[in-house]
């Protein structure tokens, strides 16, 4: 019986899977940095939008009031977040997954932009309106009552919540195509960002 000789091909870099900690990026899944941001930053949105659900359905319930004060720290959080993980997947950008589509790439990019805009709209009102904003006891802004900036609050007003909103709506259609793409084998993403 004839058999087939061992292939002597190996693994790019890229495709190679490293076995020690912390992993890197490769063409196969996120590293150990790529997945601690993604899994930090879901747990802040889940503390985010479930304390807007909480303030625009039950206002001052009891829910709200042990919700919505942490609303503005980890929006802050967040947007700090968004910033140093967009800043490591550009510095890694030729040895990440690729995406599967190109609707996916801009989806994931609309996701991107959101997540800048709607902390940074947010935090632009706050000093805006003059306020005192010390985010887990770390001043921020300092308290200026009578230096206010209506054009920037106005416009706080008008986004902030609104693409709140969209972006919960993206969040839950990425999470939603996520577990979709999981029925076929060529493009099943999720073990990328929870797979060894």
């Amino acid at each position: 019986m004839r058999t087939s000789p061992p292939s002597t091909s190996t693994p790019t870099a890229a495709q190679a899977l490293p076995t020690s900690w912390p992993y890197a990026d490769s063409a196969r899944r996120y590293g150990t940095v790529s997945r601690v941001f993604h899994w930090t930053m879901a747990l802040g949105f889940a503390v985010v939008f479930s304390a807007a659900v909480a303030h625009y359905f039950a206002k001052d319930g009891a829910i709200d009031e042990q919700l919505w004060p942490w609303h503005k720290p980890f929006g802050a959080l967040l947007m700090l977040l968004v910033v140093l993980r967009a800043a490591w997947a550009l510095l890694h950008a030729n040895q990440r997954p690729p995406h599967i589509s190109r609707a996916a790439h801009f989806g994931h990019l609309a996701l991107y932009a959101m997540m800048v805009a709607v902390p940074f709209l947010g935090l632009l009102r706050q000093y805006a309106q003059g306020r005192a904003f010390a985010p887990f006891g770390i001043p921020l802004m300092r308290a200026r009552p009578d230096d206010k900036i209506d054009w920037a609050i106005a416009l706080g007003n008008l986004l902030h919540g609104e693409i709140g909103w969209v972006l919960l709506a993206c969040v839950a259609g990425h999470i939603f195509m996520a577990l979709w793409h999981r029925r076929s084998a060529h493009e099943n993403v999720l073990p990328r960002m929870i797979g060894k």
